[in-house]
């Protein structure tokens, strides 16, 4: 049988059919044509550099890259499986369209290094757009928070009411999450934005190339120092899906805030029909799906993570077929994320906000019994334990006559302790309470706007950061 592989020169018998299935990364790798034209292109350029190929050589070789980019984006191209991967195809559809000349692009480079790349560049890039997008996400978090700096509901631990809170406060906690998602892209990015691209197999190349000629065209900051590293490292990609899972577990935890707060129990949001459900039964039902299958969507980027941590544990040096299981983790984590990000901020930017509901559990679970305790220390010089414990006694007594403690009176309140002044029952007050909280990182209302502008700034910093790279 003749032999169609461009490397089959030392094989007497063509790849059986069941080998091209289980060999080819095409159904899955042609993502990367872009980058893989992109790269040949820029090879192609040192090489007429550097005096390997003629200049004319090398444009017609560019000329031929373009047409199978463009065959590709039109449809016309024919992936066939036998071809492996999308760097063989493209090479292939090269020479049939340019000839002899074709055959030269790949001196001084190997799959070794041209997939490193490829698969770099991919990375990078898709770095880059969840960064836009996460920023595009805080930017709709504190536009909701600073319309809400006043808008009180209780602030909870173990899910109890605990202290009043307000929505712009809340809001900012989960821009700061996103805030360090944001910068640990950010640092991925710049930790791994180095060439593989002239390591060639893993022990680099005779020929006299230029691979900071190779790194800066692409936009890398320069060439990886060592060749076997170039060719075997995966930790770029390993960084991402270490990125994009901490990134979807926030994601996750504000997504929980959104099923519990379109329920009928707390009723502080209602989702925009075009971002529920309903039922195929029952119809007054109006779901969530949207943060519920948010929630669900961490589980396969923390699988992803962890299919291609354990994929690399066992690796010797240098290139190993192994770590052809790295593209369809990423492309997966990438596409998850990107979907997950647009949609939470369609659903946030659309969502209704029951302010109103939100006082009303805020008078539920006595939420200003931390303020009377901290009036006693204050005021009266006693000290906190005992304090705690006057307080906890008049919890207690306002659960007797089913009331809120902030809805004591004054008399009810001093009958609880002869130590309790008249003076101690604003206290109670709930809006008092939580602007009293006016420390750095507070709930105040002063402290809050404190935070949002903080936030502002840093946003405006990190957008025009990002458009520079």
């Amino acid at each position: 049988m003749a032999n169609q592989k461009l490397w089959g020169g030392r094989f007497s018998m063509g790849a059986a059919e069941i080998l091209d299935t289980f060999n080819a990364s095409l159904p899955f790798d042609k993502k990367l044509y872009k980058q893989d034209i992109l790269g040949s292109k820029i090879h192609a350029q040192m090489l007429a550099k550097c005096g390997i190929l003629t200049q004319e050589e090398a444009n017609l070789i560019s000329k031929g890259l373009e047409q199978v980019k463009s065959e590709i984006e039109n449809g016309t191209f024919k992936f066939i499986i036998s071809d492996e991967d999308i760097h063989l195809a493209i090479e292939k559809r090269l020479i049939e369209i340019i000839g002899e000349v074709g055959k030269k692009l790949h001196t001084a480079r190997s799959r070794n290094d041209q997939v490193a790349l490829d698969f770099r560049l991919f990375v990078l890039d898709s770095n880059k757009h969840l960064r836009f997008l996460v920023l595009n996400l805080i930017t709709t978090l504190l536009n909701i928070a600073r319309d809400h700096t006043q808008s009180m509901l209780p602030g909870m631990t173990h899910l109890q009411h605990a202290q009043p809170i307000n929505f712009g406060f809340l809001l900012c906690a989960y821009a700061c999450m996103f805030v360090r998602d944001f910068e640990r892209l950010e640092s991925s990015y710049q930790r791994n934005n180095y060439c593989p691209l002239g390591a060639a197999a893993l022990a680099g190349t005779p020929y006299d190339t230029d691979r900071y000629f190779v790194a800066k065209q692409l936009g890398f900051t320069a060439p990886m120092l060592n060749a076997t590293d170039s060719v075997s490292d995966r930790d770029f990609a390993l960084d991402f899906l270490y990125d994009t899972s901490l990134l979807i577990m926030h994601i996750s935890r504000l997504a929980e805030e959104l099923v519990l707060w379109s329920s009928y129990e707390f009723k502080f949001i209602t989702l925009s029909d075009a971002y529920s459900t309903g039922s195929s039964i029952m119809p007054q039902k109006k779901n969530p799906d949207v943060p519920e299958l948010l929630r669900g969507k961490s589980g396969r980027v923390y699988g992803n993570l962890m299919s291609l941590l354990v994929v690399m544990k066992g690796l010797p040096l240098a290139y190993n077929k192994d770590t052809q299981e790295d593209k369809e983790r990423v492309f997966d984590s990438f596409e998850t994320l990107e979907i997950s990000l647009r949609i939470l901020n369609s659903a946030l930017e659309t969502m209704t906000i029951h302010t109103d509901f939100m006082l009303k559990a805020c008078r539920v679970g006595h939420l200003s019994a931390t303020d009377l305790a901290d009036f006693l220390v204050q005021h009266c010089r006693i000290p906190f334990r005992e304090a705690h414990h006057i307080t906890g006694k008049a919890v207690a007594y306002a659960e007797t006559l089913q009331k809120d403690l902030s809805e004591l009176s004054v008399e009810e309140l001093c009958c609880v302790d002869s130590r309790i002044p008249k003076e101690a029952h604003k206290s109670l007050d709930l809006k008092a309470s939580m602007e009293s909280r006016n420390s750095y990182g507070g709930t105040s209302t002063q402290s809050t706007l404190v935070q949002i502008e903080s936030l502002e700034a840093w946003l405006n910093l990190a957008k025009n950061t990002l458009e520079e790279v």
